[in-house]
């Protein structure tokens, strides 16, 4: 996903809606870094939601006093169920954004999960874990089947903006996540019929803040509506990741429903 991205004074960056995964230490940074930048002229934002289930979270208690950002009291699995239905707004406007939290757990993929279980009732639909990796030094898998993967075999700094110059080893990143992803995608379907992949890919974009698009996140369940529509068993690969870092899940689709065939006397339609 190209993204504009720019900490210079002299850039403005457009945004509609900012929803902020998590109201802890990781949310109240990225909420403080937002207000900052508008007040530098550097952001402009419609609304910023900071969603949380604890109404006594960090930002709760250390953004009181502010009256640009609003806390939403919610569980994020449902939060995005509605959020994500709301009407889509005109291409033109400023984009919705996502901040994740590097703690959260896959939560678009979990999105995109109900969605195929609700738009395929009669169908198998689950979550499979990705059976490689897509060769980078740190691979390890969760218990729930999630690959978390990294192109760092090092402690990265924290709010890194991975820059071209990684700051660590100090030389270029020659890295990029989303092409891993890619050829990743190309070698699984090689086994097994595998679409994708649907990337969310987080870019800083101002003030060190890491974003993706609601719009992409859209663009993805169509990709999984796609993908399901020739009612052939397939696995889409689904990942949320950055330049250096990314969490990876299969969304399988079972065979569709036999469509019962023609008998003489049926009128079609």
């Amino acid at each position: 996903m190209a993204a504009a991205s720019s900490d210079s004074p002299t850039a403005c960056v457009a945004l509609g809606d900012v929803v902020i995964v998590g109201g802890g230490c990781y949310g109240t940074f990225y909420a403080g870094q937002l207000q900052r930048a508008r007040e530098r002229g550097a952001a402009t934002w419609r609304r910023l939601l900071v969603v949380d289930r604890d109404p006594r979270c960090r930002a709760a208690a250390e953004l009181a006093a502010t009256t640009d950002v609003e806390l939403v009291v919610e569980p994020w699995d449902a939060f995005f169920d509605r959020y994500l239905s709301a009407p889509a707004r005109p291409a033109a406007s400023a984009p919705d954004t996502i901040v994740p939290s590097p703690l959260m757990p896959h939560l678009m993929f979990e999105w995109l999960l109900r969605r195929a279980t609700a738009r395929w009732p009669e169908r198998e639909v689950r979550s499979r874990p990705v059976p490689a990796g897509p060769g980078t030094p740190y691979d390890a898998q969760a218990p729930d089947g999630t690959r978390y993967v990294s192109f760092a075999d090092w402690l990265c700094p924290t709010h890194c903006i991975e820059p071209a110059t990684c700051p660590v080893i100090r030389a270029p990143r020659t890295w990029e996540m989303g092409d891993a992803m890619e050829a990743l995608t190309r070698r699984l379907d090689r086994a097994h019929r595998t679409a994708g992949p649907v990337l969310f890919t987080c870019r800083h974009r101002v003030y060190g803040v890491g974003m993706f698009d609601v719009a992409t996140v859209l663009a993805g369940d169509e990709l999984v509506a796609q993908a399901g529509a020739a009612e052939q068993p397939v696995d889409v690969l689904v990942a949320t990741i950055s330049a250096c870092h990314g969490a990876a899940s299969l969304l399988h689709l079972g065979p569709g429903a036999a469509r019962p065939s023609r008998t003489r006397g049926t009128r079609a339609g």
